[in-house]
């Protein structure tokens, strides 16, 4: 598991770079011992840190770890598609690829990620796991270039939302080939991703210039004079 730590955490490490570096050592050891005191301590071990300040840094418990291997997850789909890869696809490549890009990341810690979810799924969880999920896909809509603020920011994030925790369901039991079954029935889900922003750009488009009842309502109140 050493492989897991992208450098050293050195010894006046913050308690954000300890965060950082014991993240992937501790969903490695979630997977058996599940996201609690043992993995921490065993991933704090293996890191060379102090077991205390191990425990500070992850004060929050199960979800504090959570969120820590979430935002590593982020980090590295990110450095695996930087914005020059990314610029040379269309929209639903760049969508396609971030996706495929986090499950490969995991795809080795499926039993972590499994009992992550699960936590999450916790009522006293499901707000700060939502807030996760948001942080994930409105990170993959900006890489990808969007950069809507009316509504749209937010249906399109919700939208992916949906299509990738579905997602994430086929392929925590996907035993076919390089999980082929997970990347065709993520295909399927972005084509209707695709399909459905084609749709609301004609009805925007055509509905544009229309007489608002809104403001016809409100001459009706305060005429122009």
């Amino acid at each position: 598991m050493d492989d897991l730590i992208s450098a050293p955490i050195p010894a006046d490490a913050t308690l954000d770079e300890i965060r950082a570096g014991l993240a992937p050592l501790i969903a490695a050891n979630a997977a058996f011992d599940g996201w609690n005191s043992t993995a921490l301590e065993t991933a704090a071990d293996q890191a060379g840190v102090d077991a205390d300040v191990a425990a500070l840094a992850f004060s929050g418990g199960a979800v504090a770890m959570i969120d820590a291997w979430f935002a590593h997850v982020d980090a590295q789909m990110a450095a695996a598609l930087p914005p020059e890869t990314l610029a040379t696809m269309k929209v639903r490549q760049k969508i396609t690829a971030l996706v495929e890009a986090r499950l490969a990341i995991v795809v080795d810690e499926r039993e972590a990620l499994r009992r992550a979810l699960a936590i999450l799924a916790m009522p006293q969880n499901a707000l700060r796991g939502a807030r996760l999920a948001w942080r994930s896909v409105d990170l993959m809509w900006r890489a990808a270039g969007d950069t809507a603020t009316d509504y749209n920011h937010y249906t399109k994030r919700a939208i992916l939302a949906a299509v990738y925790a579905a997602t994430i369901t086929v392929f925590l039991d996907d035993e076919s080939e390089e999980w082929a079954d997970t990347r065709a029935f993520l295909g399927r889900r972005i084509e209707g991703i695709m399909r459905f922003e084609k749709t609301k750009a004609g009805i925007t488009q055509r509905t544009q210039n229309l007489p608002s009842l809104s403001r016809f309502i409100g001459r009706l109140r305060y005429p122009v004079v």
